[in-house]
């Protein structure tokens, strides 16, 4: 079976990379119009959050936010695919980047080295991996989860490797990030905007708890690097527009800031992000999982006897 599907997605790959970029985006509306109809539990799981999230709206908004949701899903999916093998000067004719002035590298004494961008599953979330290239000077970086199958990772992997983004594996390649953080001039691209289950920090998001990732601040924290927001919004078919936020204060007064008020400062962009255009975000991923009336947090991490600041800034990278 392993094999089986190895071969199907390496054909699939291979037709849609074959395929002009609007044929593509026209063939991923099209099926994901087709699971709009089909999965019903992920359907009801979109209509759910967006009627949660926009209770001004009608019953027949919500249901036509979720069809194009589904149809962008499916858009943004197979595109990843075809962009994954064009040439630098064909992404800047589909990808347009606002804000690369907020990123460029620092020439001063004790610039930073790195940045730390907290992204989402906006748009086609994939084109982060090509925003570094754009900004000059830096080289992209994120972390991801391995797939089961050892092929099929190993497709996915290679399919990812014409943008130049650096891959970490988050379990088991830590120590590698780390060291291209201090090493080298990376842009770190973070994903903030899913369940974060227990290791995540309960902070609101559209008026409800939700489980959020620590780990963009924890990483701006531990290596003293600005951290921005970027997302990524969807202007035609096959096209899209990546704009930079304006870096999020990570100090005050020369103290740092606890990594729940940054993170709720993420949040709020992406909150932003969602209301500018509802269709452009993952609503078939339930976020909310924890009952409603829990009390959002704001921690500051615990001090353990012995442990520097950067000890326990290290233990929350291991963690997140």
């Amino acid at each position: 079976m392993d094999w089986l599907l190895y071969c199907f997605a390496r054909a699939l790959f291979a037709v849609l990379q074959a395929l002009p970029l609007r044929w593509v985006a026209r063939i991923g509306r099209f099926f994901g119009a087709l699971a709009y109809a089909l999965d019903k539990r992920h359907r009801r799981v979109a209509q759910k959050n967006l009627a949660n999230c926009f209770p001004d709206k009608s019953a027949e908004e919500i249901r036509a936010l979720a069809r194009e949701n589904f149809r962008r899903i499916g858009e943004n999916w197979g595109c990843a695919v075809r962009v994954a093998g064009m040439r630098p000067e064909e992404i800047a004719n589909i990808m347009e980047l606002v804000g690369a002035e907020k990123i460029a590298p620092g020439h001063a004494p004790g610039a930073p080295q790195s940045l730390v961008f907290a992204i989402g599953h906006f748009g086609n979330f994939e084109l982060f991996a090509f925003v570094a290239r754009a900004a000059k000077g830096y080289r992209s970086a994120t972390t991801y989860r391995a797939l089961r199958s050892p092929r099929l990772n190993g497709l996915m992997l290679k399919l990812r490797k014409y943008s130049g983004c650096l891959f970490f594996e988050r379990r088991m390649e830590g120590a590698a990030l780390r060291a291209a953080m201090r090493d080298s001039r990376v842009v770190l691209g973070l994903l903030a905007d899913q369940h974060a289950g227990t290791r995540g920090v309960r902070l609101p998001f559209f008026g409800r708890t939700c489980a959020t990732s620590k780990a963009p601040a924890v990483f701006a924290l531990r290596f003293q690097v600005p951290l921005h927001t970027a997302i990524c919004y969807r202007t035609d078919l096959g096209r899209w527009r990546v704009e930079v936020g304006d870096e999020i204060p990570t100090t005050v007064a020369g103290r740092p800031r606890s990594v729940g008020e940054i993170m709720l400062d993420v949040n709020r962009a992406f909150e932003v992000a969602v209301r500018r255009d509802p269709a452009n975000w993952f609503w078939v991923h339930n976020r909310w999982k924890l009952p409603p009336t829990a009390t959002p947090d704001i921690p500051i991490l615990t001090p353990v006897a012995g442990q520097t600041a950067n000890d326990r800034l290290d233990a929350e990278l291991d963690e997140n």
